[in-house]
């Protein structure tokens, strides 16, 4: 059986060398004996596809891909483009789309994880008063919520294009949702998301007044005093291979309970995907604040992650 090799995205000022930010994992790759190639991250980006594959070599079997975040229909082109060269993604097109969307993992982890309804968009245009208000209700029209797109959140303009304190005041959730998909704009990922507001634990022990955020960020929500405690999980077919702070984070000392997490993402079905985990601020337990396609997710800074890719090479 062939070895994966992963590919990684060049540097787009030398593309025979690996994009600055993933260097390390291409050093690390290969001191465990592991092989990649290189992809023009731009001209996938363009829909160029088929350009974008043309350092990747003709059959070169099972791939796997760590880089920057693609658009679900991007990725979709871009699997069709190595299919073509003889590769394979080891991540399907639909299994992308169902770990990087929140409307694809949603019905599993509903319940582990805070409530949640969407608004999908064709484009950046916000959604009117009446469909505002209708996703507020199905939520239970009253309380704070956040306001994200599939994928991200707009956290570092957390008063003005992300936490709503109030669903019940329509003209606010209105002004957020606004600005937020202003601010998005061509980069609006699938549709709105409204997101019930939780409180997390604190690094600085504080919890009240120090409120974490549902999308588990938890840095500059209102009377933040520190970050959030988190965790990142890194998944591979259903197994926990590496835990680790957020990248947000990286040096916080986080101990996840993965209990109740590890039937869940085998339930997801998702061969490589990420958990991000957030302490209760009772104390009761972990929530799920975001799960995402492995091949995508950030590492934190001063991690090893040598037993990540070695375990990637070795399916």
């Amino acid at each position: 059986m062939s070895v994966p090799a992963i590919i990684l995205p060049a540097d787009p000022l030398n593309p025979r060398r690996p994009d600055p930010h993933f260097a390390w994992e291409a050093r690390l790759l290969r001191e465990s004996g592991g092989e990649h190639h290189l992809v023009d991250h731009d001209a996938l980006l363009a829909g160029r596809a088929g350009e974008a594959v043309r350092w990747v070599p003709q059959d070169s079997g099972p791939l796997w891909y760590r880089g920057w975040m693609l658009p679900s229909a991007r990725y979709a082109d871009f699997a069709v483009a190595l299919t073509a060269r003889g590769g394979n993604l080891l991540t399907s097109a639909p299994g992308y789309a169902a770990a990087h969307e929140l409307p694809g993992w949603y019905g599993v982890f509903e319940g582990a994880t805070p409530d949640s309804v969407w608004i999908p968009s064709d484009g950046p245009v916000a959604p009117g008063p009446e469909e505002l208000a209708a996703a507020a209700a199905r939520l239970g029209g009253s309380g704070p919520a956040i306001v994200k797109d599939y994928v991200k959140s707009r956290k570092h303009e957390w008063h003005e294009a992300c936490y709503v304190a109030e669903l019940a005041d329509l003209a606010a959730v209105g002004r957020v949702v606004e600005r937020f998909v202003e601010l998005q704009g061509e980069f609006l990922a699938g549709g709105v998301v409204l997101r019930r507001f939780e409180e997390f634990e604190r690094v600085d022990g504080g919890v009240e007044g120090n409120r974490g955020s549902a999308e588990g960020t938890g840095n500059d929500g209102p009377g933040a005093g520190g970050r959030a405690v988190e965790a990142r999980v890194w998944w591979l077919d259903g197994r926990p291979v590496l835990v680790g702070p957020h990248p947000d984070a990286p040096h916080q000392s986080v101990e996840p309970d993965l209990t109740e997490v590890r039937a869940l993402v085998r339930a997801l079905g998702c061969r490589f995907v990420t958990t991000d985990l957030a302490s209760r601020a009772d104390g009761s337990g972990w929530r799920v604040v975001e799960v995402g396609d492995g091949q995508v997710s950030e590492l934190p800074h001063g991690i090893d992650p040598s037993g990540l890719l070695t375990s990637l090479i070795a399916v």
